[in-house]
């Protein structure tokens, strides 16, 4: 039974963001700080990342915990109301994940996935690792465009 009346509920849903979510905005500030320079949302890219780095084939995603089902296996049967839509729903989106991951990865893009609540403990922790990524991609091509030049 659900503690919220249908129309509380409703606007609580409603109030659910895509895009410009409290974690992506704390973690696309970070990164601008530290000079990194990125697309948001990009619709040309399979799976639309919260930030891409195009040239770099680097697609990052922040992911709440509910909505993509961190530990699902086990946080499914807290679900008390509405749980046939909920785990459907829930279960789409984890599988969607895997194949957006996997397009992704066969198009050449590395792929880093960070949960929500790992963005906002640990968040220099994410900044650190996508500046890292982002430095060794710069090295590869690097190397890789001079390999081809023959320099």
């Amino acid at each position: 039974m659900d503690v919220l009346t249908k129309e509380q509920r409703r606007r609580n849903m409603q109030a659910i963001k895509g895009k410009g979510t409290k974690i992506e905005r704390s973690l696309r500030r970070a990164l601008w700080a530290r000079g990194l320079r990125y697309r948001c949302n990009n619709h040309a890219v399979y799976g639309k990342p919260d930030l891409l780095f195009t040239s770099l084939k680097i697609a990052v995603f922040c992911d709440s915990e509910f909505f993509h089902g961190k530990n699902w296996e086990t946080e499914k049967y807290r679900i008390q109301s509405n749980r046939d839509f909920w785990w459907k729903k829930i279960e789409s989106n984890i599988s969607r994940d895997i194949l957006v991951n996997q397009v992704l990865r066969n198009q050449g893009y590395l792929v880093i996935r960070f949960w929500g609540k790992e963005i906002i403990s640990n968040l220099e922790d994410c900044v650190e690792r996508i500046v890292q990524t982002v430095e060794l991609r710069k090295y590869e091509k690097l190397h890789r465009d001079k390999a081809i030049v023959g320099v």
